[in-house]
């Protein structure tokens, strides 16, 4: 049977499409929106940005579209924003989710162990104003409440673009 599998991937060979084409068959690099991203990022940092997402208590909308700035498509490595695994490695915390009641010290040792400067994006409605679920026993609302926020960015959940025009604000 095996052998039989081989032959038909072999003799069939690929078959997916070619992927599309940029509008104007521009390629990211060379690209002066790009170019102009990187150059702000090295002035105010010298160096690429390093991000530590924080999941505080969101049904997890707001990570999928986080994490969609690491596709292909939006491809923010190529601009120099990374995630990184470690607070302490990071320049940048974005925080989703209204703060539940368990997570608030572990979200003030993460913010404790960012290396100064240091700046907070809270990520959608719930991040921004804690959401349907406000403030009650179990949640403490919005980051804000927490940790000093720099730039808030609404929407449930905010597209990528948006959560990318966010990261910039409030690097500047």
């Amino acid at each position: 049977m095996t052998w039989r599998i081989l032959r038909q991937i072999a003799r069939v060979g690929t078959i997916s499409e070619a992927p599309p084409q940029p509008a104007g068959g521009a390629t990211t690099a060379g690209d002066p929106a790009v170019d102009a991203i990187q150059r702000d990022i090295l002035a105010i940092l010298g160096r690429a940005v390093s991000i530590r997402a924080v999941d505080a208590g969101s049904c997890n909308g707001c990570e999928l579209e986080m994490q969609a700035l690491s596709n292909p498509y939006y491809n923010i490595e190529g601009i120099g924003i990374r995630f990184v695994a470690s607070p302490r490695h990071a320049d940048l915390l974005l925080v989703t989710g209204p703060v539940s009641a368990h997570m608030e010290e572990a979200l003030r040792r993460t913010w404790d162990a960012v290396p100064g400067p240091k700046r907070v994006v809270a990520i959608g409605d719930c991040g921004c104003t804690g959401g349907v679920f406000g403030e009650s026993y179990a949640s403490r609302g919005r980051v804000a409440n927490i940790l000093p926020v720099a730039v808030e960015v609404s929407g449930c959940p905010p597209a990528p673009l948006d959560i990318l025009r966010g990261i910039l604000n409030a690097l500047r």
